[in-house]
């Protein structure tokens, strides 16, 4: 049987960071405010799109692979918010990498972008449809939030990962998965003033409203997440004692703690970097991946556990055993361009652009009420 490798990684996190302290000057909040309720203590703010994040992190997991981009046969861009609509993502990510032979796709189930991703690309290899993917998680959601939201603005940052998958008859990469939604509470999480229906309605694009229903995404999320986990394992017929380090959606800490109470895994086994970068969607795994891997908690032949939820409300776990390597063939001279502002300068340049669309569009703000009514 053919398997899916993951063979390369890499990450990209803008420089500019927006700490806790930051948001308290213009939130009513403070640093012990958000870090009880959600473990972050800092956030990144990208100074550039989401597909030139990608285009470093895709640089730095090709290295790491030791693959010339030539070599792809798919790129897949996960992601809740990207640059484009149509031409989409990827396909600028497989010019700027020179993925000549590469076919190019986006795919956005919110948080569970990335995930989705690598099943979508797994499943290709092994059907032979292709030996080689790029499967890209990433997401630069700071010019959509409500920075006047205290209860939304605090939990987001952008950023991204990427994997590179290649075919091997060795049993690597996933190994089993189980994919869902909750679609009934699918308005438990709402980002209002992006997309179609809005268009007609005089929106200006990037003016949102979030709705974000909390105690409803907590729960589904736990519950979600950890049933399964426990129904990837149980295909594999495997305990949760036979995994190595669960590697979750780093969407909150409390979320994560309770999915490990709830999966019966010792904490000290559960990868955590929401303090650093908040929830960066569907960033969060492949980045925690790759930390977990710098940090030498991953080794070889390791098992690991993706358990992931978002927008939809979509849910998944992803079982994975690790190959042979855990360190990179390579290295990318792949970087971004300067970044001239501060994590709190660019916010509140964001914050003045949002106050200039609500002057200039009110009469259509005050039109579309309905849609921005929690």
């Amino acid at each position: 049987m053919t398997h899916a490798a993951i063979t390369g990684w890499g990450k990209c996190l803008p420089p500019a960071v927006l700490t806790n302290a930051d948001l308290s000057t213009f939130l009513e909040t403070d640093d012990e405010w958000i870090v009880s309720r959600t473990g972050m203590k800092e956030r990144r703010v990208s100074h550039v799109p989401l597909g030139e994040l990608a285009v470093v992190a895709a640089s730095r997991a090709l290295a790491a692979a030791g693959l010339d981009a030539a070599a792809l046969d798919l790129v897949i861009v996960g992601s809740t918010m990207g640059d484009e609509t149509a031409p989409n993502v990827a396909s600028g990510v497989q010019l700027r990498l020179g993925a000549v032979n590469a076919a190019a796709m986006d795919l956005n189930t919110a948080c569970t972008s990335f995930l989705y991703g690598l099943s979508t690309a797994t499943a290709m290899i092994r059907t032979g449809v292709l030996k080689t993917a790029l499967v890209i998680g990433g997401e630069v959601a700071t010019p959509f939030l409500d920075w006047e939201d205290r209860n939304t603005a605090v939990l987001f940052g952008d950023g991204c990962g990427a994997v590179l998958l290649q075919a091997t008859d060795r049993e690597e990469g996933l190994l089993a998965e189980k994919l869902g939604c909750y679609a009934d509470a699918r308005g438990a999480l709402d980002i209002r003033g992006v997309g179609g229906r809005f268009a007609n309605r005089g929106i200006p694009y990037g003016y949102t409203r979030w709705i974000f229903d909390g105690p409803e995404i907590f729960k589904r999320a736990v519950i979600g997440m950890a049933q399964a986990g426990q129904d990837a394992l149980a295909r594999r017929g495997l305990a949760i004692g036979d995994v190595d380090l669960v590697i979750p959606h780093q969407a909150n800490l409390r979320i994560i703690d309770a999915v490990g109470r709830r999966l019966g895994v010792d904490p000290a086994r559960v990868f955590v970097n929401v303090h650093r970068y908040a929830n960066m969607s569907a960033a969060t795994v492949p980045v925690a991946l790759v930390e977990a891997l710098e940090e030498g908690r991953v080794q070889p032949g390791a098992t690991l556990l993706l358990p992931a939820f978002g927008a939809g409300l979509t849910w998944c776990a992803h079982l994975v055993r690790w190959g042979t390597r855990t360190t990179p063939l390579g290295a990318s001279a792949a970087e971004l361009p300067p970044c001239a502002g501060t994590g709190l300068e660019l916010v509140n340049e964001l914050r003045g652009r949002r106050a200039g669309f609500a002057a200039n569009a009110r009469p259509q703000l005050e039109a579309a009420q309905d849609l921005f009514r929690s």
